[in-house]
């Protein structure tokens, strides 16, 4: 089971406390907390998947969240060597940038 997630509280909680409040309660309390429908591992490769495809910062707080889960190296490797040809050469040049920080190399 994943900790309790405090991000949206802790970074919008004044600002917008409805939206942290579904970030923390409904996404990651609700939806991530079903791990008897997908793994942890499983759903940090999606989220990853995802985020690169999209280009979003928020891919390096999930590859982070990732690596914590369970994805290897190896794996994330493939990941985005795999999507490389399905979202766009740079956005895989720039999600490998992370991965070598994350993963240590």
């Amino acid at each position: 089971m994943a900790k309790k997630q405090t991000a949206g509280r802790d970074n919008l909680g004044e600002f917008a406390p409805k939206f942290a409040e579904l970030n923390d309660d409904v996404l990651f309390g609700e939806v991530w907390s079903r791990e008897d429908k997908l793994s942890l591992r499983d759903r940090s490769m999606i989220t990853v998947a995802s985020l690169l495809t999209q280009g979003v910062p928020q891919l390096d707080a999930h590859m982070k969240i990732a690596k914590q889960n369970g994805v290897t190296k190896d794996e994330m490797v493939e990941l985005i060597t795999h999507l490389a040809f399905y979202a766009g050469w740079p956005k895989a040049w720039s999600a490998f940038a992370l991965a070598k920080e994350i993963y240590g190399e």
